[in-house]
């Protein structure tokens, strides 16, 4: 008995330095089984039939660990669809197992840099990846051409290399870049249909981000459920009028109280570049309880927050972050961040959450 209490460990510990010497030709035969299976994975098709959002980039601007640039993934039947593409959502793409060679169409709220500096990363990795033969749609307010414009031209060398080296079987010329599609901004009580296809109807209203303008929100509406989209916005009559009923209001949220903080820090240390921009950012973004008041008043069944403004980086901040939400909106409210996905059953009423991040 004692011999064996002794042969055990000797046995376990020889088996794991064996398994440590040998670690490169496991991690092989794993990666042997995995890949094949990490590559043709799709998170789409577990997700059953109705309108779903997946949350791509729940940040703002600031270098956020769990929240890339503003970035949100709709999926109804066989179409998907981007709305904004921030900086690091497209590569989140790829992470929440979704094709991004399958993007229809990213339609853009308005042209702040943290909402469309990843254009070109979305264009080439759809261009390189899906077989596509015709450049991206990008759909959004009057403008929208010299944003793609300036996206082609500074992608015209990596057009060139990428055709000369892989040809057309990965890199057609057809297929290179983004293609504008503008619409006019809407007046206030008014909306424009931006895609109408396969009973996926998406509408663009007016928000309120002066000065910046054109900005606006959509409300997305498939299969008896529906969403709104706020886009960069203070709080707005207009955006409760077209989310009334609606089954999701994704909303901005800026937190007042902690950007204050940021001010206070700044102007202690003599940034005055920051301790400003802290200051101008506080009139043209609804805080968390504004947005909570606006899913209030337009009876929405679930808030979902996103283009989270502070990064929320030290544990206790989301606290802070919602305070006066439950006690504007009686609804559940879900603080996203990249990763976070909805699925909204067709014909049904419940709003799951099916994924709560990466």
């Amino acid at each position: 008995m004692a011999r064996k209490r002794i042969i055990i460990p000797i046995a376990i510990f020889c088996s794991v330095i064996l398994a440590y010497s040998l670690r490169g030709i496991i991690v092989v035969l794993v990666l042997e089984r995995a890949i094949p299976k990490m590559m043709s994975a799709t998170t789409a098709a577990n997700l059953g039939d109705g309108l779903h959002i997946a949350i791509c980039g729940a940040g703002g601007p600031l270098p956020d660990p769990k929240r890339a640039g503003a970035c949100m993934l709709i999926i109804a039947g066989d179409t998907l669809l981007m709305i904004d593409s921030g900086s690091g959502g497209p590569r989140n793409i790829g992470r929440m197992q979704f094709p991004i060679g399958d993007v229809d169409a990213v339609l853009l709220t308005h042209f702040h840099s943290d909402h469309i500096d990843g254009l070109g990363e979305t264009a080439t990795l759809r261009w390189a990846s899906g077989d596509n033969t015709s450049p991206l749609p990008v759909i959004g307010p009057t403008g929208v051409e010299k944003v793609v414009d300036g996206f082609n031209m500074a992608y015209s060398h990596d057009k060139g290399y990428r055709h000369d080296h892989h040809g057309d079987t990965v890199a057609p010329n057809s297929g290179f870049g983004l293609i504008a599609q503008a619409f006019a901004t809407p007046a206030t009580g008014a909306s424009a249909v931006v895609w109408d296809k396969d009973g996926l109807l998406i509408s663009a209203f007016s928000v309120d981000h002066k000065p910046v303008n054109p900005a606006v929100g959509y409300r997305i509406d498939y299969k008896g459920r529906s969403a709104v989209v706020s886009g960069d916005t203070a709080k707005s009559t207009n955006l409760e009028f077209f989310a009334k009923d609606t089954d999701l209001l994704l909303h901005e949220g800026l937190s007042p109280k902690l950007v204050m903080l940021m001010n206070k820090a700044a102007v202690q240390i003599g940034n005055a570049g920051i301790a400003k921009i802290t200051i101008d950012i506080l009139n043209y973004h609804a805080s968390p309880a504004e947005a909570a008041e606006s899913a209030q008043a337009a009876n929405v069944k679930h808030l979902a927050l996103y283009h989270i403004v502070p990064p929320l980086i030290v544990p206790g901040q989301d606290l802070v972050y919602l305070e006066g939400v439950a006690d504007a909106y009686d609804g559940p409210t879900t603080l996203t961040q990249d990763g976070t996905i909805f699925s909204l059953p067709a014909n049904g009423t419940e709003v799951i959450v099916v994924q709560k991040g990466l």
